[in-house]
């Protein structure tokens, strides 16, 4: 089954505490149907000091559910859903619901 949303996208978030911030999309988990964001879900991670790294409070992004994420539309830079369209050379592409904008070069 073909990705709505794919790694390098660049999405804004819907619902949740981060409601309204646009990253880019750096892992899919499509088993879990979840996507990570760059600076989205941000949650504080304690490491132990070891002989590579210094330890302290670092900051993960987390997971969060893929339903609660739009693609940004490149035309006018809101978000849109995400359809599928097949072209007259019969290549399969994504497309911009909202403006008919092809998101696969």
């Amino acid at each position: 089954m073909a990705q709505k949303i794919k790694k390098g996208d660049q999405v804004v978030v819907l619902t949740g505490r981060d409601k309204g911030k646009r990253g880019e999309v750096l892992k899919v988990l499509p088993t879990e149907a979840k996507v990570i964001v760059q600076g989205v879900a941000l949650a504080k991670h304690h490491t132990r000091p070891s002989a590579l790294t210094a330890g302290g409070i670092e900051q993960k992004e987390r997971a969060i559910h893929i339903s609660n994420v739009a693609y940004v539309d490149p035309k006018s830079e809101k978000p849109t859903r995400v359809g599928f369209k097949t072209l007259k050379d019969g290549r399969k592409v994504r497309v911009a619901k909202a403006s008919g904008e092809v998101l696969d070069a």
